[in-house]
């Protein structure tokens, strides 16, 4: 069905999807940022932090991800950033293939209406919704082509495991600068007529 907002969207299956996420959280976490943005970065399900908040990305990952985006000249504002899952599963645990699936058409509103022109999937369970048969230590810092709907995927770990792990930060930092490497290649290219170049 075609929806006016993003607004209208969270609505929309805030009342129709029937999952027990629903009970065990403070605040839903639909997605925020540039409703016409070009890139959409996707993490897995909100944590403790964006529970509180309502809001995806806002604890520690949150914030290294802000300090990754100011890094190429972007901000929240010119992206979009959103999770698979919208409710934090308990716990922080990972998000189930059913709840996945639950939330699927969700995700789906929100492409259809900002219409992106590449996904940056943060993590593996992100990853493997776009690209199933990818594996992330192979193909981060890659940018791969989804023929299906004319879209590219560009592949990055979740900032969380620089948190855990000093050495992702400057693996994070450099493939983040492999993004602005392939946008400012094709910037103003037509992906439908012109050949994007490929990492």
């Amino acid at each position: 069905m075609p929806f006016a907002s993003l607004e209208e969207i969270n609505e929309y299956y805030k009342k129709n999807i029937e999952s027990d996420l629903f009970k065990t959280v403070q605040n839903v976490v639909p997605g925020e940022g540039n409703s016409q943005a070009d890139i959409m970065f996707v993490g897995e399900a909100p944590g403790a932090e964006e529970d509180k908040q309502g809001r995806p990305f806002v604890g520690a990952a949150g914030q290294f991800l802000n300090d990754l985006l100011k890094s190429i000249d972007l901000d929240r504002g010119d992206v979009f950033i959103t999770n698979i899952v919208k409710c934090r599963p308990p716990n922080n645990r990972d998000p189930s293939l059913e709840e996945k699936k639950l939330f699927a058409p969700w995700l789906k509103a929100q492409i259809d209406f900002i219409n992106p022109k590449a996904f940056v999937p943060l993590g593996r369970h992100a990853l493997w919704n776009f690209l199933p048969d990818v594996t992330i230590s192979k193909s981060h810092g890659k940018v791969f082509y989804r023929e299906k709907d004319d879209r590219f995927v560009f592949v990055m770990y979740h900032p969380a495991v620089a948190l855990y792990n000093g050495s992702y930060r400057e693996v994070l930092m450099n493939d983040i600068k492999k993004l602005k490497d392939f946008l400012d290649e094709n910037k103003g290219k037509n992906k439908q007529t012109e050949q994007f170049k490929m990492f």
